[in-house]
């Protein structure tokens, strides 16, 4: 499980490094072997490979309502890998479609990671706590 938020910069070619504490795992579970695609919030979805695979069974398997979803989803899907510093190449095509500029932050979610740009995030994050908790926390203890 990947969870906690890491402050990475992006270069000028659009790699960014992966913190150590997540690279080992990603090593681990994927060998390095990586899919980033958009997300519907405005961020990118980083998932390691196997992981992607079973997401994109389940995309493919959507009802012709959810076209437009598939389409963002896969779409904009790109297999990448670590190299050997444990950094991945983000395209120009992600990189415009999240607005990333040189601070970045990598966000774990569980399975796989948001790649936000730093203003970008934060701006997002003012937003959502502004607005009433969702009905779905109402039993949820801190």
């Amino acid at each position: 499980m990947y969870q906690g938020t890491s402050a990475v910069s992006q270069d000028a070619k659009g790699r960014i490094l992966i913190p150590a504490r997540h690279r080992d795992a990603l090593l681990l579970q994927s060998e390095g072997r990586i899919t980033l695609t958009r997300s519907i919030d405005g961020c990118l979805l980083l998932y390691p490979r196997p992981v992607w695979e079973e997401q994109r069974q389940k995309i493919v398997a959507w009802p012709f309502n959810l076209r437009h979803m598939r389409r963002l989803l896969l779409g904009s899907a790109l297999d990448v890998e670590m190299d050997s510093t444990g950094r991945i190449l983000i395209s120009p095509e992600l990189r415009k479609a999240a607005e990333l500029k040189r601070e970045v932050l990598l966000l774990g979610m569980g399975s796989h990671f948001e790649i936000w740009d730093a203003d970008k995030h934060a701006e997002s994050e003012k937003e959502a706590l502004a607005t009433s908790i969702h009905d779905g926390l109402h039993d949820f203890s801190f």
